[in-house]
């Protein structure tokens, strides 16, 4: 896509962003035999800068420590027990940090690391903190480097993947634009090392990734994503209204600048609150409300608050406050919510209209204010 050819709406709000996130996976910055690629991230941070320098703000979400942290250790491949993946964690975070310090200062960008872990995001509270640390830090001119703290994160608190991570990032600092860099140069219908792989330029809405096979680990190993767990993020980012553009880390400048490579996500959906999308997309929710199919109407269709007389079953453990799933009659998840009630007050509640109910108990079980539909 080059010359005169015309940009899709979403590649010219990706071009035209003022914010930005940029992620970009270990296999592009990496190799299990020599650690940290030097040039390649030399490369990355001059595309970085280049549109710093064009006026726009960049939050770099990167991976890497895991597999800096190789080398040094005298670790030959990707190991599976948690521990020693911690330990070189440990090593290569610092590794990772000191590199971008030095290959921003090129160019006097000066450098926040901003280590999270899912419970960061989780918790409304943390979620928050995130969101001033950012916005200070791009005020002040930095530029924020985000990994996921894999020295302390358990199997229970981790993102699971980068990817995951960078489109909950996007939206934490209001980002404009989210690319997601990777070894492979685009989405494809298939895996793009066998004869028949057709690329896929544009994604603007569901069906244009129906007969998509994505890989669940990338070719070298290094990593934790793969194009599933991309393709996941875009799709995430895009139906919270981010236009996302997947492409080769080879053609970050390009990508940066004309966006005139890889895959474009056209933004389908409405940018969400920063709590609606919390709540939707990054909390952790503790228990399951099922409904009948006129709750299930009036709270994804008519946006109403949940009532009691809807709910026809309770599952989990939860406190008024807490988050719940809303599930349909099928078992799909239609809804999350901040539930009024405890799990153990609402089995007598159920089923009942609010005029059956003491007038203590009277009041929506999730209130609309509180409540975000989820798309499929």
């Amino acid at each position: 896509m080059t010359g005169s050819v015309v940009l899709s709406q979403a590649r010219q709000a990706v071009a035209a962003a003022g914010r930005v996130v940029v992620k970009v996976g270990s296999s592009s910055l990496t190799t299990a035999e020599g650690g940290l690629d030097r040039s390649r991230l030399d490369a990355l941070v001059d595309a970085v800068a280049a549109r710093r320098a064009a006026g726009g703000q960049v939050v770099l979400v990167s991976s890497g420590a895991i597999a800096a942290g190789l080398a040094p250790l005298g670790i030959t491949r990707r190991p599976r027990d948690l521990a020693t993946q911690q330990a070189a964690a440990s090593v290569g975070q610092l590794a990772l940090a000191h590199a971008y310090a030095n290959s921003f200062g090129r160019y006097d960008l000066t450098v926040g690391q901003v280590l999270l872990t899912a419970e960061d995001v989780v918790r409304r509270a943390h979620y928050r903190n995130a969101q001033r640390t950012f916005s200070r830090l791009l005020a002040l001119g930095a530029v924020p480097v985000v990994n996921e703290n894999d020295t302390v994160a358990t199997a229970e608190i981790k993102f699971g993947d980068n990817d995951r991570l960078a489109a909950l990032v996007a939206h934490l600092v209001g980002a404009d634009a989210l690319l997601l860099l990777s070894d492979v140069d685009s989405l494809y219908d298939g895996d793009p090392r066998l004869p028949g792989a057709q690329r896929v330029p544009e994604v603007t809405g569901p069906s244009d990734v129906d007969g998509v096979r994505a890989g669940s680990v990338g070719a070298s190993g290094l990593g934790t994503g793969g194009m599933a767990s991309k393709l996941a993020a875009a799709r995430l980012a895009a139906s919270a209204g981010i236009p996302v553009l997947l492409a080769g880390a080879a053609d970050a400048t390009r990508a940066l600048s004309a966006a005139d490579v890889g895959t474009a996500f056209t933004a389908t959906g409405t940018r969400l609150s920063a709590r609606r999308f919390w709540l939707g997309h990054a909390s952790a929710a503790t228990g399951r409300l099922f409904l009948d199919a006129g709750a299930v109407a009036a709270v994804v269709t008519r946006r109403r608050s949940l009532l009691a007389a809807g709910v026809t079953a309770v599952e989990g453990a939860f406190e008024a406050g807490d988050v719940v799933e809303l599930v349909d009659p099928d078992g799909a998840v239609v809804a999350r919510g901040v539930v009024a009630f405890d799990a153990t007050e609402l089995p007598a509640l159920i089923g009942h209209s609010s005029g059956e109910l003491p007038p203590e108990q009277r009041r929506e079980v999730v209130h609309a204010d509180d409540l975000v539909p989820l798309t499929a």
